[in-house]
């Protein structure tokens, strides 16, 4: 037997690591079995290359929960450890000293937690154990070692009876740690950090129905037997070539990673890239709204097919953390800040992949069944115009597919549109002019008046497309976006022919006076144009730029600089000098008279506009039903 010190120049770094770490306590389960994992595959290595004469077999790792003797055991078939090796990996610890420690974790902890930090290891089991146990026996022809310690730098070594080879390790658990000698609370962790480790794990056994044999009557019951629970799945879809994979496959994982999730996936990316960096995994496509606020952080990052974190901001580009699925690579740096990780080279690198594949995805569903790509556009336009916005080479990719539908459910990609409306909407300056509306029931009246015309107008509807009209009107040459309402459909698009007034300038300036003197709104400015004699007498519109500067706000960005978040509704009441009603109005010399009939014409428009509510939609109809007697 051989006592002695841990190599460590602290006194007592165990107190240290188990208060430093307790928030992330829960990890020390998959630190050891990811070291079981490692010496289990390093033994199929050796194997396999003819350095260790021994039978790999099928080995598992095995976790075993003993309540009366508050002991958990984690034990695995792998190289096993020689007296040699239990000193030098075990007993020199590669910590310099409790400042080194802090001053290499402080940070990243504060940041994004400890987890990721596989360099702590074996020493994460004195996070919830009074004393830990190893008994271990090498694959190499050497005597069995047991080694324990008490929390304290002090050890004791010795040599054990074990035949096989191979490590058990023995967490004696503390007090204020029980917690994790209870069956559900081991499933649980099990489940979340270790689902899908290379190797099969054990945890007790359950019971499996067994096929009734032949001649067997309906009422007797099927025969069970008892076999391994093994939790994980070893070899999942992420870790095998696309093409050992079929559609159902990728769904079959899906349901396996979110089994609470009913809705199919629209579709799926494969990543799978060993240079200049390591990487593999699958991204899941699902039904999204528009709302930005839906949750994300549903990506889980593992590393060697161990579970590390469902935060992989600064990995995964920013626009893509609404979709789901799995990453695992060895490349990303897991012990550092996360603004460190944010400007690692290699981090970098893997984010660039990440967004081509989607946009080469994208393009080619695009290409290969534009009907179906079209039929699911509603679903995933939020990511894509997101992703246009946020990411100048995803936008040069996307220019490609991206889609801009009609008020008709007609689709086409920017390129088309210019060539559709090129002849028809380029007004007198050579601008062409893209009409659309956000919602084609309120603004049904607007869409209507423009389609008369022949124009083409858009439904675009997405809380983010203000900023996305901003970037292309940037990038684009000689183009506009306006909503149908933001002005009369002929000032929208002012072509050389201009209208000739029927009113004198004395009459309109009496006109315009009448009309502000009845409208005690604020809000509305009263704007005269001469149109065709059948356009609307009165037209309410709401200015382009001051409306998309308030909208683009409200989603961050866009005129929150000039405060025009909180800036009053604006509206244009555009009056039409040449209708007959209007010249009605200069006409009528009964005030009364006039007085309502420029109080109906303007709640006529007010209702086009969907802005008639309250006591004046109960005056409005109570006039209409006046006037009709």
């Amino acid at each position: 037997m051989a006592t002695g010190k841990i190599n460590v120049s602290v006194d007592n770094i165990f107190p240290l690591i188990k208060k430093f770490l307790y928030s992330d306590h829960e990890i020390f389960l998959r630190e050891l079995i990811s070291n079981a994992t490692d010496a289990t595959l390093k033994m199929k290595h050796l194997t396999t290359i003819g350095e260790a004469k021994v039978e790999y077999g099928n080995p598992i790792i095995e976790v075993k929960a003993d309540k009366e003797g508050k002991k958990l055991h984690i034990i695995d078939q792998g190289l096993g450890m020689t007296e040699e090796e239990v000193r030098k990996y075990i007993n020199e610890v590669a910590f310099s000293g409790a400042e080194e420690f802090l001053n290499k974790y402080e940070d990243s902890a504060k940041d994004s937690g400890i987890i990721g930090h596989f360099g702590l290891g074996f020493y994460s089991a004195f996070m919830v154990a009074h004393k830990v146990e190893i008994i271990t026996k090498s694959f190499k022809d050497e005597p069995a070692v047991h080694w324990s310690c008490d929390g304290s730098p002090e050890f004791i070594m010795e040599l054990a009876e074990k035949e096989t080879r191979g490590t058990e390790i023995i967490l004696h658990i503390a007090d204020d740690s029980t917690e994790f000698l209870e069956d559900g609370k081991i499933n649980e962790l099990l489940t979340k950090y270790n689902k899908f480790m290379p190797i099969p794990i054990k945890f007790g056994m359950k019971t499996e129905t067994l096929p009734k044999p032949e001649g067997a009557k309906e009422e007797d019951p099927a025969p069970t037997q008892e076999v391994d629970n093994i939790i994980n799945n070893p070899n999942p879809a992420w870790t095998k070539q696309p093409a050992d994979l079929k559609p159902e496959d990728y769904k079959s994982f899906y349901r396996e990673l979110y089994p609470m999730q009913f809705e199919e996936p629209l579709f799926h990316i494969h990543l799978n890239v060993d240079y200049p960096f390591n990487l593999t995994g699958i991204l899941y496509f699902p039904k999204l709204s528009n709302d930005l606020n839906q949750q994300k952080d549903r990506i889980q990052l593992y590393q060697n097919q161990v579970f590390v974190t469902d935060n992989v901001e600064g990995i995964v580009p920013e626009f893509l953390t609404m979709l789901r699925g799995v990453i695992d690579s060895p490349d990303i740096p897991l012990n550092v800040s996360r603004s460190y990780l944010q400007a690692d080279g290699a981090v970098k690198k893997i984010s660039s992949y990440i967004t081509r594949k989607v946009a080469d995805k994208m393009n080619s569903l695009f290409k290969n069944d534009r009907a179906e790509f079209e039929a699911k556009w509603n679903d995933i336009k939020i990511v894509i115009e997101y992703g246009m916005l946020s990411e100048d080479k995803f936008f040069d990719k996307a220019d490609k597919f991206a889609l801009y539908p009609t008020v008709d459910g007609s689709y086409f990609t920017f390129e088309e549109l210019q060539e559709k409306i090129k002849d028809t909407q380029t007004d007198k300056d050579g601008k062409t002019v893209i009409l659309y509306a956000s919602d084609k029931e309120a603004q049904h009246s607007y869409i209507e008046t423009a389609k008369a015309k022949g124009y083409e107008v858009l439904l675009l509807d997405s809380p983010i497309i203000g900023h996305l009209m901003q970037k292309l009107e940037s990038s684009k040459e000689n183009i506009s976006f306006a909503r149908v309402d933001a002005d009369h459909i002929d000032k929208l698009i002012q072509k050389e022919e201009t209208q000739i007034s029927k009113l004198s300038e004395e009459e309109k300036e009496t006109l315009k006076k009448e009309l502000e003197e009845a409208i005690t709104d604020k809000s509305f400015t009263v704007q005269l144009e001469a149109m065709d004699s059948d356009s609307s007498p009165f037209t309410i519109t709401e200015p382009e730029f001051m409306r998309r500067m308030k909208e683009m706000q409200q989603t961050g960005g866009g005129g929150g600089m000039f405060g025009m978040g909180s800036m009053p509704d604006m509206y244009n009441l555009i009056v039409n000098t040449n209708h007959p009603l209007v010249s009605e109005f200069l006409n009528t010399k009964t005030a009364k008279k006039k007085e309502r009939l420029i109080n109906q014409s303007l709640d006529l428009a007010k209702l086009s506009k969907g802005l008639l509510k309250g006591k004046a939609l109960t005056d409005f109809i109570k006039r209409s039903y006046e006037m009709v007697k």
